[in-house]
């Protein structure tokens, strides 16, 4: 049997899938419909409805847009990743374009979530046991049955996926410029959705003493930003407009939340830092702080070209590695 292999990020802000035809990104969005359809009358939008998934009785809107046409489910806990409802619908939504082919998954947690007792083998079970299901493109479109065959479920943790990123080319092998580095310490900074976490390694071996996490990750910038405006949107919704460019206070906010990370990692961190051979940034916020980081950090900071979806690719090299 032939298996697809696959990088598989289950981020908090996006879900990011890797493989041989590049990337694919799923907005983290989950809402349950409700009763009633969206007003439509003359002088408003409704705007373009999100995928609709069936699983069992229950039915989610999923990705972009999918809090204006539902109650929200928004939980950010790490909880999900043993099998949550909101969790598994995104999951098939974001294997849609898998269905009819056997995959296997290399799936990056958290830092917190890979290293908690159990949680590993309940995320295995999880992607290895994805339900049928059914999917319409919209309200009066037709619902089509859909299954994704997974056949092999990987556990890793997300910033170790950052460092292979940086090291491995899309082959799995070294790339040989950056071989010397691996002799020594290197750093890795993930700033996801939802977590900050901090890794170092040397020859493949974790540094304990560099190993941390925390929920300070991009929903803190907009919760600081929603306080100053008083806004009441989801964290979804707000995130929308933040890649928007639309999104109110975000500047001053942006000040307190740089503030903020550069503290936990000098708490975690210290001045060790300086001797790293060299410090990966990966994750979402990286786009957002990586130029501030980079000064902080005098010249170490390295972030890849899209570090969105850095993890999720550096995933897909960790099972090309191991073939």
């Amino acid at each position: 049997m032939t298996l697809t292999f696959l990088g598989f990020d289950p981020g908090y802000g996006a879900i990011k899938i890797y493989g041989s035809d590049g990337p694919r990104v799923l907005p983290s969005v989950v809402a349950v419909p409700r009763d009633d359809r969206p007003l439509t009358v003359a002088g408003l939008r409704t705007g373009t409805p999100p995928l609709e998934i069936e699983i069992g009785a229950v039915r989610f809107f999923v990705g972009a847009g999918a809090h204006r046409w539902g109650r929200p489910l928004e939980n950010l806990d790490f909880r999900r990743f043993a099998g949550t409802p909101e969790m598994i619908a995104l999951a098939c939504a974001a294997l849609l374009p898998y269905a009819g082919r056997t995959v296997g998954l290399v799936v990056g947690l958290p830092l917190e979530a890979a290293r908690a007792d159990g949680a590993p083998e309940a995320a295995r079970r999880l992607f290895r046991n994805l339900p049928p299901f059914r999917w319409r493109e919209s309200p009066r479109a037709p619902w089509k049955e859909a299954r994704v065959e997974v056949a092999e479920v990987r556990i890793t943790a997300q910033p170790v996926a950052a460092v292979l990123d940086y090291f491995l080319d899309e082959e799995g092998r070294p790339i040989p410029e950056r071989k010397g580095e691996f002799e020594r310490p290197v750093g890795v900074i993930n700033i996801g959705f939802n977590t900050v976490d901090l890794l170092a390694v040397r020859r493949r071996e974790a540094m304990m003493d560099f190993v941390a996490g925390d929920t300070l990750g991009v929903r803190r910038l907009l919760e600081h930003a929603a306080f100053r405006t008083g806004s009441v949107w989801t964290l979804a919704e707000l995130d929308e407009e933040l890649r928007r460019g639309t999104l109110e206070g975000v500047r001053e906010a942006l000040d307190v939340w740089e503030r903020e990370v550069v503290g936990f990692i000098e708490r975690q961190w210290g001045s060790r830092w300086r001797g790293l051979a060299r410090i990966v940034g990966a994750g979402g916020g990286m786009k957002l702080l990586g130029a501030r980081l980079a000064l902080a950090f005098e010249g170490k900071l390295f972030v890849p070209d899209d570090p969105v979806i850095s993890t999720a690719r550096g995933l897909w090299k960790l099972a090309r590695m191991k073939r």
